[in-house]
């Protein structure tokens, strides 16, 4: 009988031992098991879940370079993230978004090509501004010095065409000053503007800041006054039929953080 009790105590510590060693073995899973994270998905340095995809993002012409270098910070912050851009004017975006093209973010250079589509989107938010410059050739050969010299018939001008949002801008404010000007092209999207302009095959055209500054080997820019300007809008919104909704979304919402807002001030554009 002395024996049961001895017995007893050294059941209970052996349980009591596979106990804590079972919990010590539980611990890392729960660890990496926390947070929510679900499959394919991480923490960035902020701390917050960044789900992996492949995401195709519609963007305006004009935001070319500051995307490509926006979209290579994000990849580095967000391993197994890839994105593949498709930059064009924003009617054709809206167009490629209204036939049904896969893709799961769309950013405009104007908040009415956005509306155009807001059926197939999330609510956009602005995530910079815009403003326009009159290019001419590198050292402004015909000195060109404000909007009305836009009207001089001698002059070589290229412009956007009227549904192109660079277009609408560049019409608002020729027309706000009663000039009539007649380009001998007018381009699908700003960036062929700009080409235009840095090839010799225009004297002048109306393009971006932005645009401009990307060109400064090439082209120069004439500041237009701020009464006598435009402001652009890009608003960026996740698109409905995404297949990467979470991604999308974390992606656009990085556009307005403070990493993507410098990436995108640093190369000329303005706050939202």
């Amino acid at each position: 009988m002395p024996r049961v009790p001895a017995l007893a105590r050294a059941v209970t510590r052996h349980r009591a031992a596979a106990a804590v060693l079972g919990a010590a073995l539980l611990l890392p899973l729960t660890a990496c098991g926390s947070g929510g994270d679900g499959d394919g998905a991480k923490k960035d340095a902020g701390g917050s879940t960044a789900p992996k995809a492949d995401l195709t993002v519609l963007a305006a012409a004009s935001l070319t370079d500051v995307f490509r270098t926006a979209g290579a910070a994000y990849e580095k912050a967000h391993p197994g993230t890839k994105i593949t851009f498709s930059f064009a004017g924003s009617q054709e975006l809206v167009a490629q978004v209204s036939q049904g093209s896969p893709a799961d973010v769309l950013v405009t250079a104007d908040t009415r090509s956005m509306d155009k589509v807001k059926g197939d989107t999330g609510a956009p938010a602005v995530i910079a501004k815009n403003r326009l410059v009159i290019a001419t050739g590198e050292g402004n050969p015909l000195k060109v010095d404000e909007l009305k010299d836009l009207a001089d018939s001698r002059l070589k001008v290229v412009l956007a065409a009227p549904e192109v949002p660079a277009g609408k801008y560049s019409k608002q404010i020729l027309d706000k000053q009663k000039l009539t000007v007649k380009p001998v092209s007018q381009e699908p999207n700003v960036r062929a503007v700009l080409s235009k302009v840095e090839l010799g095959e225009a004297d002048a055209g109306l393009v971006y800041k932005t645009d401009a500054e990307s060109a400064a080997d090439k082209v120069d820019a004439v500041e237009i006054p701020d009464d006598q300007n435009a402001i652009a809008q890009y608003p960026a919104a996740t698109l409905k039929d995404s297949k990467n909704a979470e991604a999308a979304t974390a992606f656009v919402a990085w556009l307005s953080s403070p990493e993507g807002q410098k990436i995108l001030q640093d190369a000329g554009f303005q706050k939202p």
